[in-house]
């Protein structure tokens, strides 16, 4: 059968086929211990009972024993290899088999473990593909998984109305996931650039045509580092409490302390939440301590903290200011909370961005977490981006009865997305232009500097 989304032979046609399934048919009893004249016997015996003696009749295929040789009862599946043509060239792809949904779980949702060139990516896929229009593809932070970074998120009623449209897929860190099992002794952790060259295995597992990033922390920083290495697939970028920098000795050195004298939890709560919401031990605080201590797998998690402590700089520059300065190419909205840990990596990757297609939304009494403490204020700002970008025609705001007029500090947000003069064109999926420059936004005016937003 031809998966929903992945590529491939439409199928296996038995009449065509029949020399293979007989030679698989025999390497599977013998396999099993049967030998053929027993399988002779037994056909025989089925004939004579159910057609005579027709040589001619063949059993129906629901008798016959499996095509393909059955896995062990302690082994997983692992599918069929394809082959396929990727911009590196001939890649060997294995399609796993989907893992049931379990009880009380969206049943629109499906799991999937995406062989990579640098190990499993275990993807989460809610919704299918809306025409030409980009995936959302979301990456979670360090020391959280995709339920817990993004559940409150795009479980909010707005932002269900923008998901419809758009086919999300979530991907977990390697060992991150719920249930993850530990890694073995010895296992290298993937670096960050290698996080981010995972990524093209799932952008065309699915079949899609490029992204749109949301990123929180470290999954910010490897969705960053994927829109540098393969511009060509991301079309736009939202990163939250991003920190383009590395780890300098200081950092480093307060880091290992910090891990002799707290517990794991404790170092990742510092990281994701601002002093005065630890030092108040919010409700939220103690939910998440207690998440990520007993969903999270510990010894995992650790490696990707490491890995994630010995990040090198994004290495970006704004246009104009260096020689051959590399930055991000796509529309980037950058957010923070007022009083976040990240606030100052945000706002000196704000300074290195290209100020005409980037956005900077400071998000009041929003914490270390907005996405979680304020996702109608953050599902605005991604509704009037996608706007921007072209993909979304008008909206609707459900607290007022006539429904399409904004907020003002929205629709400052609006006017920062550099006027796209294709926004209706969404309708049939095709993939807009932006207008960044003065030329093509004649009568708009032209940003010539980051349009910065607070609400």
């Amino acid at each position: 059968m031809r998966s929903a989304f992945g590529a491939g032979d439409s199928g296996l046609n038995i009449t065509d086929k029949a020399p293979d399934l007989m030679e698989h048919t025999g390497q599977w009893r013998d396999r099993h211990g049967k030998s053929k004249d027993t399988f002779r016997r037994g056909m025989k015996a089925w004939k004579e009972k159910h057609q005579g003696n027709d040589p001619c009749i063949s059993p129906p295929p629901s008798s016959l024993p499996p095509v393909f040789p059955l896995a062990e009862a302690n082994q997983k599946p692992q599918g069929l290899l394809l082959h396929d043509v990727t911009m590196a060239g001939l890649q060997e792809l294995r399609f796993p088999e989907e893992k049931p949904l379990l009880r009380g779980q969206d049943a629109t949702e499906l799991e999937h473990d995406i062989e990579t060139p640098y190990g499993l990516l275990h993807v989460v896929i809610r919704g299918s593909p809306k025409g030409n229009r980009p995936a959302i593809l979301t990456y979670h932070d360090v020391g959280l998984n995709h339920k817990l970074c993004f559940n409150t998120f795009f479980n909010f009623e707005d932002m269900q109305e923008i998901t419809k449209h758009f086919v999300v897929c979530h991907v977990d860190a390697p060992g991150q996931q719920v249930g993850a099992s530990q890694f073995p002794q010895g296992y290298q952790f993937p670096s960050m650039e290698q996080l981010a060259a995972m990524l093209p295995s799932v952008v065309q597992h699915f079949g899609f045509k490029y992204v749109i990033g949301i990123g929180v922390g470290a999954g910010a920083y490897v969705l960053a580092k994927f829109a540098l290495i393969f511009p060509d697939l991301v079309e736009g970028l939202v990163l939250v409490n991003i920190d383009p920098n590395g780890k300098g000795w200081i950092d480093w050195a307060a880091t290992k302390l910090s891990s002799l004298t707290s517990t794991l939890p404790d170092t990742v709560l510092s990281h994701l939440f601002s002093q005065e919401e630890l030092v108040n031990n919010t409700e939220l605080v103690q939910s998440y301590r207690q998440q990520i201590g007993n969903v999270v797998n510990q010894a995992n998690l650790q490696l990707f903290w490491n890995m994630y402590n010995s990040r090198r700089d994004l290495d970006i520059n704004r246009p104009g200011t260096v020689l051959n300065a590399k930055t991000l190419r796509c529309p980037v909205m950058l957010v923070v909370g007022d009083n976040a840990p990240a606030e100052d990596g945000v706002v000196e990757c704000n300074s290195k961005l290209d100020p005409t297609i980037t956005t900077f939304l400071k998000m009041a009494d929003s914490g270390g977490l907005p996405q979680v403490t304020q996702p109608g204020k953050l599902t605005e700002a991604f509704k009037y981006f996608l706007q921007g970008m072209g993909y979304i025609a008008y909206l609707k705001d459900r607290r007022l009865s006539g429904g399409a007029v904004p907020s003002a500090s929205m629709t400052r947000l609006a006017r920062s997305r550099t006027a796209s003069l294709t926004s209706a064109s969404s309708v049939d999926g095709s993939r807009p232009q932006a207008c960044t420059h003065s030329e093509s936004s004649e009568g708009l005016g032209q940003v010539n500097h980051t349009m910065e937003v607070s609400c």
